[in-house]
């Protein structure tokens, strides 16, 4: 199985991704987490011809967690907005390489993101078309060799979370693209979209 539904509605549909899973097609053509999506609402609701669902927010493919889909125009042009604004309040689980020496940070760096390597590289200072990227992090257990980080993300620029931890001399378990010294064995990396927190596009408060 390549997701778990948490919640579905008339309005929406949050799934847990499995890692490996991609939320959208790419050039690969692997079935992406989008069109798996649009099968099942076609199959479960008999439902006619082109199935709508709007995809919210990505994470990255050898990442786990949760995604949200708006099932209906409206509902998307709503969480797009509580995007825009910062209004999805999100947090992940990460184990990263090495023993992170501060209990908690807040990070502020700038991102550029560099589509033919497809990687993004993080800035002290702001340089040509890149983007603020702010998260916080705490730490919740300290392995001998990996730590395990809690993180608030407040912005969501392309691979921010592992290339501001790997800025700061952590990468992400398995990440290889970002500085690890190894793979998973399952090619995953030990990053994990843990929680989504905002308002029902029907104004009803969703945890």
């Amino acid at each position: 199985m390549y997701f778990d539904i948490l919640y579905e509605d008339n309005h929406l549909i949050v799934v847990n991704k499995k890692s490996g899973v991609l939320v959208q097609d790419d050039n690969t053509g692997d079935p992406s987490l989008l069109y798996l999506l649009k099968i099942y609402l076609k199959n479960t609701y008999n439902k006619k011809g082109n199935v709508f669902l709007g995809l919210v927010h990505r994470i990255d493919r050898p990442v786990s967690g949760i995604v949200i889909f708006a099932k209906t125009s409206k509902a998307l042009r709503r969480l797009n907005q509580y995007l825009k604004f910062r209004e999805i309040k999100k947090k992940y689980l990460a184990i990263v390489c090495g023993a992170v020496n501060k209990n908690s940070q807040k990070l502020e760096n700038w991102i550029l993101k560099k589509t033919k390597q497809n990687k993004s590289y993080v800035y002290i200072k702001k340089v040509d078309r890149s983007k603020k990227a702010i998260l916080n992090y705490k730490v919740l257990h300290s392995y001998k060799n990996y730590t395990l980080l809690e993180i608030d993300l407040e912005t969501g620029r392309h691979h921010q979370i592992r290339a501001q931890l790997a800025y700061i001399g952590f990468p992400i378990k398995g990440d290889l693209k970002y500085g690890a010294p190894r793979s998973n064995k399952n090619k995953a990396i030990d990053l994990h979209s843990k929680s989504i927190e905002f308002i029902h596009p029907t104004k009803k408060k969703c945890n």
